[in-house]
């Protein structure tokens, strides 16, 4: 869990230009997760790196934790994971359910940022212009996280087949060490290439209202957590406080990728080994109680 928590915090650093858009995209990893974890630890890893993110590198909001993680971490785990990908999985199509899984969990994730921002009455954005933006722009980038996990299902299915079938198997050193190596390479040298262009919600909020950003109220407790946010944030938007452009900015990217996925590792692992350690020790916990 840790170390695909770490690999998902770097992956989604890793911003990748959509052709005739003037957008860009990143990889969401919630399916991916659900596939090698199943959909209860895919969450708990999501809100991890989510939790992270937000905390040490200001990238998305503190209050908008619960509906981040609910679609990036709770729609692909326990929406597309049980609907879309398992029953074509288990006829043998790994390919289509993998890219059919990724487009899904993508477009049902765009689907939930639309519903809530309209909810909220906050953004004033037209519904149904936003909405066809959002479903548009993330259908690219579903298909191109689709193809990222396909080629990851079929390395780690090869490498350790029964990890696939109901996680039968351990994942072993060999298969741990690449997934931490690719991490390291995501975070730490492909984030110097990401698209400097505005991701798909921000393409999709300038074109439905002629800004990326509509003005918000600064209404007591979003003032809070701003606030909050801003004195935990050790490199805002992955780079140094006014590092402007050029490789100062890039070798901040890096650290940011780099450490980031450490903490990452750090807090999945720590709150594993604590569990364990209560089990070893006869200690209940909060699941031994409820069952109790």
């Amino acid at each position: 869990m840790g170390v695909l928590g770490a690999f998902v915090f770097a992956a989604q650093m890793v911003n990748f230009a959509i052709p005739g858009t003037g957008s860009s995209g990143h990889l969401g990893g919630g399916l991916l997760l659900a596939v090698l974890l199943g959909p209860q630890a895919a969450v708990l890893v999501m809100g991890s790196v989510l939790l992270m993110q937000a905390l040490f590198f200001a990238d998305g909001g503190l209050l908008a934790f619960g509906c981040n993680l609910f679609n990036l971490g709770i729609l692909p785990a326990f929406v597309a994971y049980p609907l879309v990908y398992r029953p074509l999985a288990r006829r043998g199509w790994l390919g289509i359910a993998a890219v059919l899984g990724s487009l899904a969990a993508l477009e049902l994730g765009a689907l939930g940022v639309v519903l809530e921002t309209t909810l909220s009455r906050l953004a004033g954005l037209p519904f149904k212009p936003f909405l066809l933006s959002m479903l548009a722009i993330h259908l690219p980038i579903g298909l191109v996280e689709g193809v990222v996990t396909v080629a990851l299902l079929r390395f780690v299915g090869k490498a350790r087949p029964a990890l696939l079938i109901a996680r039968a198997e351990e994942p072993g050193r060999g298969l741990l060490a690449m997934f931490l190596g690719l991490a390291l390479v995501a975070g730490g040298a492909l984030s110097w290439t990401a698209s400097d262009r505005p991701d798909g919600l921000d393409w999709s909020m300038a074109r439905t209202s002629k800004s990326a950003e509509p003005a918000l109220p600064a209404a007591g407790i979003r003032r809070f957590f701003n606030h909050l946010q801003q004195r935990t944030a050790v490199l805002p938007e992955y780079a140094f406080p006014e590092a402007g452009k050029g490789t100062y900015k890039k070798f901040g990217t890096s650290l940011s990728g780099v450490l980031g996925g450490v903490l990452t590792l750090g807090l999945i692992t720590s709150a594993g080994w604590l569990v364990v350690r209560r089990r070893k020790h006869g200690l209940p916990t909060k699941a031994t109680k409820a069952r109790g």
